[in-house]
């Protein structure tokens, strides 16, 4: 089977005419189910997007969210209205939901939102603010204490990480490939920006350490895995180990596309 990924789309960024290409493509797309990485558009339009992807793929669509999912809003509603479209449609699904999905005889998928949490990189020596501190409702804002934050960050990361412990033993036990999605990269190595490594002023916020150990304590040498991700808008593989590979997306606003369709099984 073949399955098509996206990731970092933005559809917010577009007009009515580039929206209507970008869905042309994914109905003209040769592959037998789609899953988006996240950063799909934001709190106010994301659902509205999901549900327009899902009626022109007419295929099964499978998603994480990324932080621009919840500008504009917060984590727990915006994670609310996802449950009640995909409980709408019935080729929607919400992978943190979804458990473990399988794709062929040999190979599922799982996956989980992930949140860049502060371990990697220098956070206290770190002058980034992120949007997403002004533009999600669980953050207090540019003026939030930076313990508090790097608190809140933690806490994301595992519970990304949790999700991960709690699928992956069955995941790997009925299955040979794992296909596990995530928005933020959990590995250091697989942090690209223009060709290269981030930096250690970006790294805290645009990876995501406790998912990346979670996933490397799972792992068995008779088993294979591929991660997909997106989030720093730099394209890049890490080979993390023997057997798990992690694929970054690249992106640019206004220039949504179908990173690539990956034969399973």
């Amino acid at each position: 089977m073949k399955l098509a990924w996206l990731t970092d789309i933005h559809l917010n960024f577009h007009r009515p005419p580039a929206l209507d290409g970008f869905f042309d493509m994914l109905a003209e797309t040769k592959a037998d189910t789609f899953v988006i990485s996240g950063d799909i558009g934001e709190a106010d339009d994301v659902t509205e997007y999901l549900e327009a992807i899902a009626g022109k793929a007419r295929r099964p669509v499978y998603f994480v969210l990324g932080n621009h999912d919840f500008y504009k809003g917060s984590i727990a509603g915006v994670r609310e209205k996802v449950r009640a479209i995909c409980a709408a449609t019935p080729n929607l699904h919400y992978l943190p939901d979804a458990g473990v999905v399988s794709l062929a005889e040999d190979a599922c998928l799982v996956g989980h939102d992930g949140w860049g949490d502060g371990r990697f990189g220098d956070y206290h020596g770190s002058d980034v603010l992120l949007n997403d501190f002004g533009l999600i409702e669980e953050f207090g804002g540019f003026d939030e204490d930076p313990g508090e934050r790097l608190a809140k960050l933690h806490a994301l990361g595992d519970e990304a990480a949790a999700h991960f412990r709690a699928v992956l033993p069955d995941a790997l036990t009925r299955f040979s490939h794992v296909i596990a999605v995530t928005h933020v990269p959990p590995f250091r190595e697989a942090c690209w920006h223009e060709g290269k490594v981030s930096g250690d002023d970006w790294l805290p916020f645009f990876s995501c350490k406790a998912v990346g150990d979670a996933l490397v304590e799972a792992m068995a040498p008779d088993r294979k895995m591929t991660v997909l991700c997106g989030h720093t808008h730099g394209g890049g593989e890490a080979v993390i180990l023997p057997n798990l590979r992690v694929l970054t997306g690249g992106a640019r606003y206004g220039q949504p596309t179908v990173q690539r369709v990956i034969e399973v099984g």
